[in-house]
């Protein structure tokens, strides 16, 4: 593979709250490579979205990123000034938000900014500004684009915010797009829709993408490699294809395999026992051992008593996982095809 475009490692971003310490973020190792699309998936508070916005700086209070380091083109973010980081926002990197509409200024109309980026970052006047934001809303198919460029807001569905959205990220052709949940509550066409025009514009331009989410079924479709995160951790890394053809970590498996699949008759959905643990009080040990059947089954001790480490299992294939440390008595557990 060539450098990475975005090379993450041991990030780690805390929450400080009367409760206590929110580890979001506690080390995860993460390379994007130009052009591609990296899938991040995990259930909903894993630290999928505050990761993304770690990346970009945009950790508000109580929240604070307390180690690591973000390598982009040769810079660590984390040690630029704000400016120097503003620069780089909305220019290097941009960034879809889950909800759109919330994401949008309701008192300035949709024209102005997107107007607002060209502005802001290459100095243009504001009728070129203008022009430029009508050009980029044709560009990401929205209907009449000089008509909506007046529009506010409100007065357009999600998708067409969406596309909004998309139109004001792309406009300085990033280096890598961050898509947080871009699909989320809009319909099956207008989702479809949506992941069609950023990977068209990732083919055009070139533009890497992080595509966070929880629907496995985007993932499979749009990725060329998944990272799967639980409860803080990244706890395995593979190319899409072999990753859904023969996932490692156990959690990994219970994920695919509570998907249903159209066609196969089943009597009842598969599901992970437990709950995602406590930010604030972690498990010892493999922070999925509480709820890991395979763990079980195998009668690994060291699962709740230490962590394990990222273990390389195949060229491009990285796992979380004491079931694929050597063992005096028995192999690595089998994937999911594999035990079929």
């Amino acid at each position: 593979m060539s450098e990475p475009l975005l090379d993450v490692r041991g990030l780690k971003t805390y929450f400080f709250t009367e409760d206590g310490v929110v580890k979001a973020v506690d080390g995860v190792d993460l390379q994007v490579y130009p052009g591609e699309v990296l899938g991040l998936v995990g259930e909903s508070g894993c630290g999928k979205s505050v990761t993304s916005f770690s990346i970009l700086r945009l950790v508000d209070e109580p929240g604070r990123i307390v180690a690591g380091e973000v390598w982009f083109e040769g810079q660590n973010l984390l040690a630029l000034s704000e400016a120097e980081m503003s620069r780089i926002r909305g220019n290097r990197i941009s960034m879809i938000f889950q909800q759109p509409k919330s994401s949008l200024n309701p008192v300035f109309t949709i024209g102005d900014q997107i107007a607002e980026v060209f502005q802001v970052h290459q100095g243009m006047k504001k009728r070129q500004a203008w022009r430029e934001a009508v050009n980029l809303l044709r560009l990401v198919g929205l209907p009449d684009p000089k008509s909506k460029a007046h529009a506010y807001p409100h007065q357009l569905s999600g998708g067409q915010a969406q596309r909004v959205m998309i139109a004001m990220a792309l406009a300085l052709r990033p280096k890598l797009l961050i898509a947080d949940e871009p699909t989320t509550a809009l319909d099956v066409t207008i989702q479809a829709q949506i992941m069609d025009l950023i990977l068209d514009l990732r083919a055009r331009f070139g533009t890497a993408v992080i595509l966070i989410s929880h629907d496995l079924g985007l993932i499979a479709e749009a990725a060329d490699r998944v990272a799967v995160m639980y409860a803080g951790r990244i706890v395995e890394q593979a190319p899409v294809q072999e990753l859904f053809a023969a996932p490692k970590h156990p959690y990994t498996q219970g994920l695919i395999a509570s998907v249903p699949v159209l066609g196969r008759l089943q009597a009842r959905l598969s599901t992970i026992p437990g709950t995602v643990p406590n930010l604030i009080q972690l498990p010892p040990g493999c922070r999925f051992a509480p709820r890991c059947q395979a763990r079980v089954s195998h009668d690994l001790a060291q699962c709740t008593q230490s962590e394990p480490e990222l273990l390389q299992v195949g060229p491009e294939h990285w796992v979380r996982c004491w079931l694929y440390e050597p063992q005096p008595e028995s192999g690595p557990i089998p994937s999911t095809k594999e035990a079929a």
